[in-house]
């Protein structure tokens, strides 16, 4: 007898053996058959779909649950763009806050909405005593007030209170750590929100670092999150290169450097597991601190590595050794050639053909990289949505001639690179959907198109966010296709992707999500088809 079976509906199974059913079975979490298989099968519960369209669970293979979780929790500036207007925030704030000499976080701050970047003499004018924190929506810079600064050691950079990538990175490591119990219930607001979109598993891009960090003992959290039922999804953890330390392990080995007890991509459950360790090799495009090989259009610099690149191969390279799949965050085509030559050099040290190793974001791609990330099998894990919000942005500062290589998709496919779609939330939005369609589209919020030649179809687009993903992240077996044998993770639509103009599939309804066969408890009304 069958757990449950779902009826009515149609199936995109992403299995080319089956790709389209009407019928499906459950039995304690795993799907155990299609169609005529099932069809006659008694049931516990059958549930008439009512023509609906199915696909696999949705996979979000880079993610930031935390720092989402937090950031809806923390006063705001976005769509501020007036300077007086981010002040008289940040003022508010500051007299609602405790005592003086605390700690006052504001997000959404982006400096290109107001013209130029805020100044601490501005936000010292109105912190009332206590030591201020902008965070850039990028994640890869602040703005602080004299307070931080003057507790900052000798030697950080700044720009009038501007903090980017380390120097922001010192800046938060001023503070005391968030407790597990903030961070549980932020990441479970997080899962929530993404559940609701369709996502039924998702890695988390960087745990414990001092970039996107925000405890030394944040795994801890996400223990404590699915302990008390607040995980409702699944979860694979990155950890942050910086956490690695020197070991001493037997010469055999040939490991350089590990966490504690040698722990490596693998441990856990289909719950919540290790996965990649996260490098970061230079910053991102809304700060300009991405690495590009020549300057950014109209400014006189093109971006900066996060260290020494002699320092940055080294740490991919001992990730490597030790056994970890690698996810190297590469915004700009200066910080991919350093990426591809590092992991170019730990494949000859030791081959490990079956590593899938990453680079994440892929932001800028030239046509000569293209074959190097094919020869080396190294997926790219790309954030669509940034064309849709940024796109216009982007463009300007790469020039006519870069611009066509922004967040590639078909490039990427046909040099037989694995083309993997993520969202990079909370930084933008993490509608799978929305993402599909401006893979397909690559139409900018203005309506500007950006690399028209990089479209991929609405079926490839959907392969990124199910099968290329559970690839990405070592779930292929359990995850990403409505297979017999794999988990019954499931997202209702309201209507089929495949079938409707491409300008509506971000405005698809997600009518149901189901995690190991079971509703995840937003269930909306089932539109009539009929």
């Amino acid at each position: 007898m069958l757990c449950t079976r779902l009826t009515n509906a149609r199936f995109l199974t992403m299995d080319p053996d089956h790709p389209v059913a009407h019928d499906l079975g459950i039995w304690r979490g795993r799907i155990v058959g299609l169609d005529e298989a099932v069809t006659s099968l008694p049931a516990r519960e059958v549930i008439d779909l009512q023509g609906a369209t199915v696909l696999p669970g949705f996979i979000d293979a880079h993610v930031h649950l935390a720092w989402t979780g937090l950031k809806a929790d923390t006063v705001s500036i976005a769509g501020r763009t007036r300077i007086e207007d981010v002040l008289a925030v940040v003022a508010q704030a500051a007299d609602r806050a405790g005592p003086p000499g605390g700690w006052l976080s504001i997000a959404g701050y982006d400096q290109r909405a107001l013209g130029r970047h805020l100044t601490a003499a501005e936000l010292d004018r109105v912190s009332a005593g206590r030591k201020v924190f902008l965070l850039h929506d990028s994640g890869h810079g602040c703005v602080v007030n004299s307070a931080v600064l003057d507790l900052l050691p000798a030697g950080i950079p700044h720009e009038n209170g501007f903090l980017a990538e380390g120097a922001m990175g010192a800046a938060r490591a001023l503070r005391l750590p968030y407790s597990q119990r903030e961070l549980a219930e932020a990441i479970g607001r997080a899962a929530r929100t993404a559940l609701s979109e369709g996502v039924t598993a998702c890695a988390e891009a960087g745990i414990g670092g001092a970039l996107f960090g925000h405890s030394p003992v944040e795994l801890g959290a996400y223990q404590l999150a699915r302990e008390e039922g607040l995980l409702p999804l699944r979860v694979q953890l990155m950890v942050a290169a910086d956490r690695l330390g020197p070991v001493g392990a037997h010469r055999d080995d040939g490991i350089p450097r590990a966490l504690d007890l040698g722990l490596r991509t693998g441990f856990g459950d289909d719950r919540l597991s290790v996965g990649a360790l996260k490098v970061y090799t230079d910053g991102g495009m809304m700060a300009r601190t991405a690495a590009l090989s020549r300057p950014y259009e109209g400014l006189d610099h093109a971006g900066q590595l996060q260290d020494d690149p002699g320092v940055l191969a080294d740490t991919i390279v001992a990730g490597h050794l030790a056994g970890w799949q690698l996810a190297v965050h590469a915004i700009g085509d200066r910080a991919a050639d350093l990426a591809l030559d590092a992991l170019e050099r730990a494949q000859r040290l030791r081959p490990r053909p079956g590593a899938r190793h990453r680079i994440e974001h892929a932001g800028l791609i030239r046509p000569d990289q293209l074959p190097r990330f094919a020869r080396l099998g190294v997926s790219a894990v790309v954030q669509p949505s940034f064309l849709r919000h940024f796109g216009d942005d982007y463009a300007a500062v790469m020039g006519a001639e870069r611009a066509p290589w922004l967040y590639r998709g078909r490039a990427f496919l046909d040099h037989g690179v694995p083309l993997v779609g993520s969202s990079d939330r909370p930084v933008t939005d993490g509608s799978p959907l929305r993402a599909v369609q401006f893979m397909v589209e690559r139409t900018s919020g203005s309506g500007q198109v950006i690399g028209p030649d990089e479209g991929v179809t609405v079926d490839e687009a959907l392969r990124a966010y199910t099968v290329a993903g559970a690839f990405a992240c070592h779930w292929e077996d359990t995850l990403g296709s409505l297979t017999p044998g794999k988990a019954a993770d499931l997202v209702v639509l309201g209507d089929d992707p495949r079938r409707v103009d491409p300008s509506r599939i971000g405005d698809i309804e997600v009518v149901a999500t189901y995690v190991d066969g079971d509703e995840a408890g937003f269930n909306r009304s089932l539109p009539d088809w009929t």
